[in-house]
């Protein structure tokens, strides 16, 4: 048993050691514009991943439409399987309701456990492995990037674009490849502030790379962007944010956003810019009109009183907030806002009563 342990002490402090290198690497050196090979994957892989799709999933072939890929990277927890089971319902309503000419191509859960889970016959599923215990200190999403690599690295991808979405995301309406001419599509945070941070970022953006305006106001998602793009910036993408998160300078300026930031500095090192859509999703309550969006982010709490007035940072006599289900999922037939809560939150309410009531053998 003492060996046994002392192997698997000796196995991740090797795996970290590789990562450390890495991250020196990238923070200090010119990063690989290549994708890597099988000698610079993440070291904690030692399996082929395991790809699960159902044998109702429908295809869409017509090569002559610029189809995107919809990839989630989530957890097996039952947080994100919830909120995943709600967003592949509305996305294989949209992708029909698009037609023949839909650009909404296959969809990928990238389940970053390292192990299969019960809904792998219901959602496209590819199983990466986590990183090594400890390396993400507590920040589940620092496995995000590395999930990427694997999937883009291991799976048989049939699309040019791929879509990175996440699991709080409901699709509205058919979505368009909305990128053009190289550039990658994006929406604009208005937390994502690069001048501000101009001498942390330096760091990972040295001066001979251009104006700090060349790193777009985004994360990771929503993001469009043409697969070989991707391929690119997924590993840098990868290193610069484990070096962020190792550098406490950096981990204390961006902290819970710090992934979004990695993104952002990994495209433009790679030269790829983004046309920013302001329109490419809402996020309740703040904002309050449906309007032309594609996506409801569900990321805030909304809260109100039974007058229909917001009471944020109060628990309100009506709300809704995903937190409020990490570790069971929502009821069905979810209670309705009272009126004068704004259409976005009456529309994201009702939509996850829809998928609720429609997916198979929901939790209540």
């Amino acid at each position: 048993m003492g060996c046994g342990n002392m192997f698997f002490t000796i196995l991740v402090t090797f795996s970290v050691a590789l990562i450390t290198y890495n991250i020196l690497i990238s923070a200090n050196a010119p990063l690989k514009q290549d994708f890597p090979g099988p000698s610079t994957r993440l070291p904690s892989i030692s399996v082929d991943p395991l790809i699960k799709m159902p044998l109702h999933r429908s295809t869409h072939s017509n090569s002559n439409k610029r189809l995107f890929h919809t990839a989630v990277t989530a957890s097996d927890s039952v947080y994100n399987t919830w909120q995943c089971r709600v967003m592949y319902y509305w996305f294989k309503k949209m992708r029909d309701q698009g037609g023949p000419e839909s650009a909404m191509g296959g969809f990928t859960r990238i389940l970053h456990s390292g192990k299969p889970d019960q809904f792998m016959d219901e959602i496209p599923t590819f199983v990466a492995q986590p990183l090594p215990a400890g390396v993400d200190q507590g920040y589940i999403v620092l496995n995000r990037p590395g999930a990427f690599v694997q999937w883009l690295q291991q799976a048989d991808i049939k699309e040019d674009y791929i879509l990175m979405s996440e699991p709080d995301h409901i699709i509205v309406k058919p979505i368009p490849n909305l990128a053009r001419d190289g550039l990658g599509a994006a929406f604009p945070f208005f937390y994502i502030e690069p001048k501000k941070y101009e001498k942390v970022l330096r760091k990972y953006f040295p001066e001979e790379k251009g104006p700090i305006t060349n790193i777009d106001p985004i994360g990771n998602s929503p993001v469009i962007v043409a697969k070989e793009s991707l391929k690119k910036i997924a590993p840098t993408w990868m290193n610069v944010s484990l070096a962020m998160k190792k550098d406490p300078e950096t981990d204390k300026a961006f902290g819970w956003v710090l992934e979004m930031y990695a993104y952002a500095v990994s495209s433009a090192l790679h030269g790829v810019g983004n046309i920013l859509h302001k329109e490419f999703m809402i996020q309740p309550p703040w904002d309050k009109k449906i309007g032309n969006t594609y996506i409801i982010h569900y990321t805030y709490g909304c809260d109100y009183n039974m007058k229909g007035e917001l009471t944020y940072g109060k628990i309100g006599e009506w709300r809704f907030d995903k937190r409020s289900y990490d570790h069971v999922a929502p009821p069905k037939n979810l209670t309705l806002p009272p009126p004068g809560v704004p259409e976005s939150v009456v529309t994201l309410v009702k939509m996850v009563n829809e998928a609720t009531a429609n997916i198979p053998n929901w939790w209540s």
